[in-house]
């Protein structure tokens, strides 16, 4: 878009929204105040303000400006991924939400989906505190008609179809907005704790004595292929060292569940390879380190008194049969304690030892709908697709074959196979 059509087109959708309610609605009675709308591709144009709303805002670590831009630069961009970043402010100008969103090719067909969507745990908007108080779910709505509205009205916002995954029931202390939407459950959940006191009082009431006793007698024998010890990288070529082996070890991963390596997807190892070394007030990475081997490697990503566990690998060496991995994830927690968090996300996905930890489950939705016939030849099957992938996920039996046979395939095709399909 050129900077002349994106200026009229700013003109264009910063529109006085008086909306009269089809029925009786109690904060409209009160005088709600005017939403103005704006809708920007130029995420230069917003940083400022995007970047000043999050640090006071409802929000998660994943619509920080930092983690959609850059995604945006070395993911989106290479897709052809449109920004469009939706602004709902009240007349005095001040900013109520934040939506944002990007316009993709998907096939034929071209989707609505939150920025940066497959790279975030969590979609949501960003919500000023008193959001909640001001905008009621039926006017929320209403806006969102107009913001569709909006979009299709420009040619290059057009889309076929609406794609939005992976959206908390809350954001902060606020209800989801966005779930006001038709929705339906996410494949899988995320899982939290809430963290308070120290690591020893922690670690006593989430583990039980027989379990903790197994876990000093696994670190006993790490020790015994050298010193166990807890290493934070600290200059540039360190953090992006630790990284190079994280990705290695997460791609064989990959290889042995018989799953896509999301490290051969274009832009990918960029993405957080520029998180990791240029954020550093946001990424904290960390490895397990026994003797000279690093056994065990963690990317996480620490925002407002919560610590979210991202990436994480392990060694296939000898030494792994004792639970590097699980090592590493207490130092993890202990570390978060003493940094003063109030909370260890898990963020998404039902790994049994996330259950182990957690004191709350959180449920991920998914809202799926069509603007025109090619997008409902692709929305279609994607919600039986989506339905089906659930129930499979959601029964033990059945994702307990499913994983099993995933895995006897990844190890029948070999690490040389794996490399490449990689590629």
């Amino acid at each position: 878009m050129t900077p002349a059509t994106n200026a009229a087109f700013d003109a264009q959708s910063e529109v006085e929204l008086h909306a009269i309610p089809e029925r009786a609605s109690t904060q409209l009675q009160l005088g709600t105040p005017d939403i103005r709308l704006s809708i920007e591709a130029d995420l230069a144009a917003i940083e400022g303000e995007w970047r000043a709303f999050e640090r006071h805002s409802d929000c998660t670590v994943f619509q920080t400006f930092d983690w959609v831009s850059v995604w945006q630069r070395h993911i989106g961009a290479r897709k052809g991924a449109v920004p469009v970043v939706v602004a709902g402010r009240d007349s005095a100008g001040t900013l109520l939400f934040l939506l944002p969103l990007a316009i993709e090719k998907f096939g034929p067909a071209r989707r609505l989906a939150w920025l940066a969507s497959e790279l975030c745990d969590y979609n949501a908007p960003l919500l000023a505190p008193d959001f909640s108080c001001r905008i009621e779910p039926e006017y929320f709505l209403r806006l969102w008609s107009e913001i569709a509205g909006r979009l299709q009205s420009h040619p290059d916002f057009r889309y076929d179809f609406v794609h939005f995954e992976k959206m908390p029931e809350n954001v902060g202390a606020q209800a989801n907005p966005m779930l006001g939407l038709p929705v339906m459950r996410n494949a899988s959940n995320a899982y939290m704790t809430q963290l308070n006191g120290d690591w020893e009082a922690f670690y006593a009431a989430k583990r039980s004595s027989s379990t903790r006793r197994r876990d000093r007698t696994k670190r006993k024998k790490l020790g015994e292929y050298g010193e166990v010890r807890f290493v934070e990288p600290a200059g540039v070529e360190d953090v992006s060292g630790s990284f190079d082996i994280l990705m290695s070890q997460k791609s064989q991963q990959f290889a042995n569940m018989g799953v896509p390596d999301i490290f051969a997807r274009p832009g990918y190892p960029e993405f957080f390879r520029e998180m990791a070394t240029t954020k550093r007030e946001l990424v904290h990475v960390s490895r397990l380190d026994v003797g000279a081997v690093p056994a065990a490697l963690n990317l996480g990503l620490m925002f407002r008194g919560c610590y979210y566990h991202v990436l994480a690998s392990y060694t296939d060496a000898e030494l792994s049969k004792y639970g590097p991995g699980a090592a590493h994830l207490q130092e993890l927690i202990g570390y978060a304690i003493k940094r003063g968090c109030g909370a260890f996300d898990f963020t998404i996905g039902d790994e049994r030892y996330k259950r182990d930890w957690c004191d709350s489950e959180l449920k991920l939705f998914d809202h799926v709908s069509f603007a025109t016939i090619r997008g409902a030849a692709v929305a279609g099957p994607m919600q039986a697709a989506r339905i089906a992938k659930r129930w499979i996920k959601q029964t033990p039996a059945v994702w307990n074959a499913v994983t099993k046979l995933r895995a006897l395939a990844g190890s029948l095709r070999g690490k040389p196979a794996a490399e490449k399909a990689a590629d």
